[in-house]
């Protein structure tokens, strides 16, 4: 007799794929797209995503800032609304978007920032 399948809660949310094996890193590694590294190597070597609220707490506006004050131009609201849901990105205190640690664990290594 099997055991049955373990539910997952809101709390558990990365359950189904530790069933598997992979963790909540390795599975999101796999699916990151060329926009989203560009933008995470970006906050992983400094830069912040700034971000405008509308009239309620909806985000309207973004604008990611490289550590050197330049603008990247790659990012998109919908870019951005994918790296929140996903967390990789995280905000404290409605201070700056930057990079959270599942989000330093999840983008590949390039030359310019091991």
């Amino acid at each position: 007799m099997t055991p049955p399948p373990r539910r997952c809660g809101p709390a558990a949310l990365w359950c189904g794929f530790h069933l598997r094996g992979l963790s909540p890193s390795e599975y999101i590694t796999m699916n990151i797209s060329k926009g989203e590294q560009r933008v995470l190597h970006v906050l992983a070597q400094g830069g912040q995503i700034r971000h405008e609220r509308g009239a309620g707490r909806k985000i309207t506006k973004i604008l990611c800032v490289t550590r050197d004050g330049h603008v990247l131009s790659d990012c998109t609201l919908s870019l951005f609304n994918r790296l929140r849901r996903r967390r990789l990105i995280i905000s404290q205190g409605g201070r700056p978007y930057r990079i959270s640690q599942l989000g330093r664990e999840s983008v590949r290594p390039q030359f310019d920032n091991r």
